[in-house]
């Protein structure tokens, strides 16, 4: 990508697509269109024609997507099926049809199986059953996915799909019901204090383990792929790092200043009892992520509490 390349972010207001932005801003690049959805409704296919040709973008980043954590998953999947499919049914044809040079589709680590081997390689994909509490979300990830693939299979199109680990950062959602796992344990904890509180419950065993990917780094990676990575294959985007649960729930609460106790609610499911990434494909390219979770949640716990009054819903 050149600095005055025409480049479009979907779901620019987003945590992926905010970050991936402000990275662009941050690096000198004077061309970042990034559409509200007001102004561009993504799932409107006419619309996005209009759009892309009017503006022409040589360089597409897909960041927009329907998320959430386990409750709104388990939920909503009527809702996390259809609503992504729509988007990336829509983006990613027309960004061939409209002669753009390279898009990037970011997906996620919940395309792969409930139980596959750990750390998980890329080669896992539709290596057996998903988990159940995101299969709607990760049926469509898998779709994107395939579609990419046959676009540069059949048309040569350069669509390249990066599947990042689980995301936290600054300008993610800390709703009560679709949050995931880092951003609602913060709100619960901030408001565990404030409401001087001596215990509150969380679900689960706490025993499951996960990698957090800071999201400023994710958006790194991706501006990194976007100029270095022609490849069919997807890759994985992480840090290779695991922390249980409840040893994320005790970090969050000593960076809060919360001396509670927390209750495990294990009637509540766990979801996926391991999964951590192998970023061996990633790392052998040249790329590694700079912020360990100690201080990326210093540093979202710092924007939360700055935004919190505005955010809460």
């Amino acid at each position: 990508m050149n600095k005055d390349s025409a480049i479009f972010v979907a779901g620019a207001r987003g945590l992926v697509g905010s970050a991936i932005v402000r990275r662009l801003q941050a690096s000198g690049y004077t061309n970042v269109l990034y559409p509200s959805r007001q102004e561009l409704d993504l799932s409107d296919a006419d619309q996005v024609k209009k759009y892309f040709e009017g503006m022409k973008p040589e360089y597409v980043f897909i960041a927009a997507a329907k998320v959430g954590g386990i409750l709104a998953n388990n939920t909503q999947p009527v809702e996390f099926l259809l609503e992504n499919l729509k988007i990336q049914n829509t983006l990613i044809p027309i960004s061939y049809e409209c002669g753009v040079k390279k898009l990037l589709f970011l997906g996620s680590t919940c395309i792969y199986p409930k139980f596959c081997e750990q750390p998980i390689k890329e080669s896992a994909l539709l290596s057996g059953p998903l988990e159940p509490t995101n299969e709607a979300y990760a049926i469509a990830k898998i779709a994107g996915i395939k579609l990419c693939q046959a676009y540069k299979k059949e048309y040569g199109f350069n669509a390249i799909c990066a599947q990042p680990t689980n995301l936290y950062g600054p300008n993610d959602n800390f709703s009560s019901t679709g949050s995931h796992v880092i951003p609602g344990l913060m709100r619960r904890i901030m408001e565990a204090k404030e409401a001087k509180l001596e215990k509150i419950a969380c679900w689960g065993t706490g025993t499951p383990t996960r990698e957090f990917l800071f999201v400023d780094d994710l958006a790194d990676a991706c501006i990194f792929l976007m100029d270095s990575y022609d490849g069919i294959d997807i890759v994985n985007v992480g840090t290779g790092d695991e922390i249980s649960i409840a040893d994320l729930t005790k970090l969050i609460c000593e960076q809060v200043g919360w001396e509670g106790e927390i209750e495990w609610d294990t009637s509540k499911p766990d979801g996926t009892p391991r999964k951590v990434c192998d970023i061996s494909k990633l790392k052998s390219l040249g790329w590694n992520p700079k912020v360990d979770l100690a201080k990326g949640i210093e540093l979202t716990l710092s924007w939360f509490k700055e935004h919190q009054n505005s955010i809460r819903t």
